[in-house]
This record gives structure tokens, C-alpha cells and sequence, in this order.
């Protein structure tokens, strides 16, 4: 087999874009998601690549679901190389004050313990193979706070920690881990923030050119294909038209 990476949230954006540019790459995919539709068209588009594909349908927010659906790998399959921890969310705008508890809630479900418990099913596996490359997908949100964001701030700060705390722990075992933080970039994130809010969400983009989900694949294809002795710790990618999470030009 090729080498084997596994890609969380693959049903838009940026996990898409990776998901595909890793096959042309050549490496055989794990990709999961919560869309099964979504999830087995894009199988069979990252299939006609040539490369080995299973995709694992389940929600990340879901202990058991993740464990079960890891331990069903085949075990060739269970020598994974690469894990890309990147589905994720912001939902809601509101200030601390009029913050809606089921919108914590999602947020830290889906961007703290669903990394962790994907992580804590993939680590030990890399760990048996003294090998491994992990990715977390953090943001500028990680690196910053700004007016509306509190616990969506806060998950992206908890995803930097943990980013070090795993290239801490798993140094010894020869495991590399990168954190990527972009700013702004143009996928589903704004709409599902948003609410389905359409003219909301593209507000958010108006007058300037955002990264696309593919440029952030590109960095993350670029990580994981560094020579054995390099590793990327830790990514900041914003758009031109971005300096931080606030300073933006628009035109």
C-alpha cells in the first residue's frame, strides 16, 4: 500500500480539498465525515485517482461512534501515517453575555473533544509503528480573540495547546505534529457560523480575496511531505488582504 492518511471532516472545504490533493499526491485515504452522501460521492471521486480509499461514516463529537469506527479498519488499513484532525465549526456571534449554551456546546464538542477523540484512537497506532505525522487544524481564532468569537476563540486556543502538548508527549515516539492556523478562508465555515445566513456570510468576504480551502490543502501536503528530520510545528496562513483576526483590506 501507499502510505495512508486519515482526514476528518471531508464533506466540504478544506478537508475536501485535502482529501484530494493527498490522492494526487499518492497516498491511499481514510476520510470520514457526517454527510454519507457527501462522504461516498467523494470516495468514489478520490478512487478514479487511483489510489485505495475506506471511507468511515460517523460524528466526531461521538466517542463511542469514532472508536468503533476505528477499530472496523482492516489491520493494514491501521498503519495510518497521517492524521488530519480538521473538522470543525464556529456557530454563533454572540457576546459572552447573550452566548446560546447549544452553541458552546457544538463548538467544544466538535473542535476539542472530537480532535481528542480521534487522536486518542490514531496516537497509539503511530506510536506501534514509532512513526507518524499528526495535523491539527487550528486558526488565527487559536492565535487571537476578537469581538463575537469567545468560545469559538477559545476551542481554536485549546486546539494550539494541544498541538504543542501532542509534540511534547509523542517527541520519544518520532511523531510529528503541525498546527495549521489560517484566517480567512471561503468555505462553508461563514454560512454554518452564520446560521445558513447566505448574505451574512458573504459579507464577511466582501471587497477582499480569501484563501481557498485548496491553498490550505497545499500548505498541509507540503507539511506532510517534508523530508523524515523536518517538522513543521506550527503554520500561520492569512490572506494578503488579512494582517490579523480584525485588520483587513478591503476594496
Amino acid at each position: 500500500m501507499n502510505k495512508i492518511a486519515l482526514i476528518t471532516g471531508v464533506t466540504s472545504g478544506i478537508g475536501k480539498a485535502t482529501a484530494v490533493k493527498l490522492a494526487e499526491t499518492g497516498f491511499d485515504l481514510i476520510i470520514t465525515g457526517r454527510r454519507s452522501d457527501r462522504l461516498h460521492a467523494l470516495e468514489e471521486e478520490l478512487q478514479k485517482k487511483g489510489v485505495q480509499v475506506i471511507s468511515l461514516h460517523f460524528d466526531v463529537r461521538n466517542q463511542m461512534e469514532v472508536k468503533q469506527a476505528i477499530s472496523s479498519l482492516p489491520e493494514a488499513w491501521k498503519n495510518i501515517d497521517v492524521l488530519v484532525n480538521n473538522a470543525g465549526l464556529a456557530v454563533g456571534t454572540n457576546p459572552i453575555q447573550d452566548g446560546l449554551i447549544e452553541d458552546w456546546e457544538r463548538m467544544i464538542d466538535t473542535n476539542i473533544k472530537g480532535l481528542l477523540y480521534v487522536t486518542r484512537e490514531i496516537a497509539p497506532l503511530m506510536i506501534k509503528n514509532q512513526k507518524g505525522h499528526i495535523v491539527n487544524l487550528a486558526s488565527v481564532a487559536g492565535k487571537e480573540v476578537y469581538p463575537g468569537g469567545n468560545v469559538y476563540c477559545a476551542t481554536k486556543h485549546a486546539v494550539d495547546a494541544l498541538s504543542k502538548a501532542m509534540r511534547t508527549d509523542m517527541l520519544k515516539h518520532n511523531i510529528k505534529v503541525t498546527n495549521i492556523a489560517p484566517g480567512m478562508v471561503e468555505t462553508e465555515f461563514s454560512i454554518v457560523r452564520y446560521k445558513g445566513d447566505e448574505k451574512a456570510a458573504q459579507n464577511v468576504y466582501n471587497g477582499m480575496t480569501p484563501l481557498t480551502g485548496e491553498d490550505i490543502a497545499d500548505t498541509i501536503v507540503f507539511a506532510v511531505t517534508r523530508p523524515a528530520h523536518v517538522c513543521l510545528n506550527d503554520i500561520m496562513i492569512m490572506p494578503t488582504a488579512q494582517a490579523n483576526s480584525r485588520d483587513v483590506n478591503r476594496k
